[in-house]
C-alpha cells in the first residue's frame, strides 16, 4: 500500500482539475494560465533549488549510462516513429518522444525511489540527465520548430537559454552549486514558497485539459498512439534498461535502481512544454494520466522480480 500512496495525490489533483474545468471554476483559460505560470514561474523556482541544493559529484557511471541508453532509444524511436506510424507533423515529433521517454524524476519518483530503493542518490542523477541533456534538446527543437521556416539559426539557438526560463533556471541552479553558493534566506524562502507551487498547478493544469470545451486543431489523440506510448514508456523503457544493465555487469541493487527509474510514467512537465509550445497537448495530457495509472503494475513488477 505504500507504493500506491506516492500515486494517490496524483491522481485526486488531476480529478479536481478536470472538475474544475467541467464546473467552470477555472474560466475557459484557466488551464493555459496555469500551464503558462508552472513554465514561467513554478517550475524554473523549483528546479533551480533542486540543483542548486544537489551535488554534482559522485556519479554512478555505468548505472546511468544504462539509463540513458534506455530514454535514447525510447525518445529517438518515438520522435522519429511519430511521423513514420502516425504522420505527426514535425513540431509534434520531439513532444511525442518525450511522451515516451521523459520521466516523472520529481514529485514521483522521489517517493517511489525512497519506498523501493531506500534512498534518492541514483535518483537524483535522472534529475540532471533529463534536466541539463533531454530537456534542452527536447526544447531546442520545439523552439526551432516555433520559427516560421523552421531553420535552425545560431543566434536564435546561443539566446535559447536567456529566453527560456526552465533552461536558464537549470544553468543558475548548476552554477550555484558547482560554486557552493548559497541564497539569502528571504530569496531563498520566496523561490521555496514559488517552487512549490509547481506540481499541484500542473496537475490542475493536466486535468483541466482533458476537459477541453472547445477543441483545437491539434487537440487528438488515437487510441493507438496511446497505446504505442504506454508500451514504450512502461515496458520498453524498462526492458531497455535492465537488457543494458546487464549488459554493463551491474550488480542486483544497482539494476534495481535503473529499472525503476526507466519504469516511472510520463512526466507532467511534457503537458506542459507541449502546451507552452502548442503542439501535441491532447496526446501529452492522456499519455501522462495513462501511464501514471498503469506504472504501477510495472514498479511492483520490477520490485518483486529484482529485489
Amino acid at each position: 500500500m505504500s507504493l500506491v500512496s506516492a500515486f494517490v495525490p496524483i491522481w485526486i489533483l488531476t480529478v479536481v482539475g478536470y472538475a474544475a474545468c467541467r464546473w467552470g471554476l477555472l474560466g475557459e483559460a484557466g488551464a493555459a494560465v496555469l500551464g503558462r505560470f508552472v513554465f514561467q514561474l513554478a517550475m524554473p523556482a523549483a528546479l533551480f533549488l533542486a540543483l542548486s541544493r544537489m551535488p554534482l559529484s559522485g556519479f554512478a557511471g555505468r548505472p546511468l549510462l544504462a539509463f540513458a541508453a534506455s530514454t535514447a532509444a525510447v525518445v529517438g524511436f518515438g520522435w522519429f516513429g511519430a511521423s513514420r506510424l502516425f504522420g505527426r507533423a514535425p513540431g509534434e515529433r520531439p513532444i511525442w518522444g518525450m511522451a515516451a521517454g521523459y520521466v516523472n524524476s520529481a514529485n514521483l519518483g522521489i517517493p517511489i525511489a525512497t519506498q523501493v530503493l531506500g534512498d534518492v542518490a541514483f535518483l537524483a542523477q535522472v534529475v540532471l540527465l533529463q534536466v541539463l541533456v533531454v530537456a534542452p534538446v527536447i526544447l531546442l527543437a520545439l523552439d526551432r520548430q516555433s520559427d516560421p521556416a523552421g531553420r535552425v539559426r545560431v543566434r536564435r539557438m546561443a539566446s535559447l537559454p536567456v529566453r527560456n526560463p526552465v533552461i536558464l533556471a537549470s544553468l543558475l541552479g548548476v552554477a550555484c552549486s558547482a560554486a557552493g553558493l548559497r541564497l539569502p534566506s528571504a530569496a531563498d524562502a520566496t523561490l521555496t514558497l514559488l517552487s512549490g507551487a509547481a506540481v499541484p498547478a500542473a496537475l490542475v493544469a493536466l486535468g483541466a485539459s482533458l476537459h477541453r470545451t472547445s477543441p483545437s486543431r491539434d487537440d487528438r489523440a488515437a487510441p493507438v498512439e496511446l497505446v504505442v506510448i504506454t508500451a514504450l514508456k512502461l515496458v520498453v523503457q524498462p526492458v531497455v534498461a535492465y537488457a543494458m544493465g546487464l549488459a554493463l555487469h551491474l550488480p542486483a541493487p544497482q539494476l534495481l535502481a535503473v529499472v525503476v527509474c526507466a519504469g516511472l510514467p510520463t512526466a507532467q512537465n511534457t503537458f506542459i512544454f507541449g502546451q507552452e509550445y502548442g503542439v501535441g497537448e491532447a496526446v501529452t495530457s492522456r499519455a501522462v494520466v495513462l501511464t501514471t495509472t498503469l506504472s504501477l503494475a510495472t514498479l511492483a513488477a520490477a520490485a518483486a522480480l529484482l529485489r
